[in-house]
């Protein structure tokens, strides 16, 4: 299957996820400048996008880890995402900016699983902002420590 037919098809398979995800199987919603002004994702519409993993070390646990999840990139590019910026929120209320040029310049993803365990409400979960640190130094800064977004629950594309 080429690329644009696999980006097509998941898609696709975001807008059915989210046409049919009930509001308590409801993780993820995204609203603003995107294709359908809203939309609320389920886990396994999120997991129609294609899965990638990240190793790196994080400010807020020991050593390295194994992330998976899909690239924010994908995500936006899937449902039309226009805006110069993203509005990242958490169900503990914590918002934060992020510019979309992040999403280009780095392979941000949107983690489900830590060290192959899913990611839990009452921990980091169900999901999670991660960026590459270990491989840019310039991710290192605090700045980028900020939009670290665990316990994502809302994007808002502007």
């Amino acid at each position: 299957m080429q690329t644009g037919t696999v980006r097509a098809a998941a898609a696709l398979m975001l807008i059915a996820g989210a046409a049919l995800a009930g509001q308590d199987d409801v993780i993820l919603e995204v609203t603003g400048d995107i294709s359908d002004g809203k939309v609320a994702l389920d886990r396994e519409a999120l997991k129609a996008l294609p899965e990638t993993t990240l190793e790196t070390s994080t400010v807020v646990t020991d050593g390295t880890h194994s992330f998976t999840g899909f690239l924010m990139r994908d995500l936006l590019k899937d449902l039309g995402a226009e805006g110069e910026r993203v509005i990242a929120s958490a169900l503990n209320e914590y918002v934060v900016e992020i510019p979309m040029t992040d999403f280009t310049e780095f392979d941000v993803i949107v983690a489900y699983s830590m060290d192959g365990e899913p990611l839990q409400r009452n921990d980091k979960g169900p999901l999670w902002i991660v960026y590459p640190r270990d491989e840019h130094e310039a991710l290192q800064d605090i700045r980028y420590d900020y939009r670290w977004v665990w316990q994502l629950s809302r994007l808002e594309v502007q």
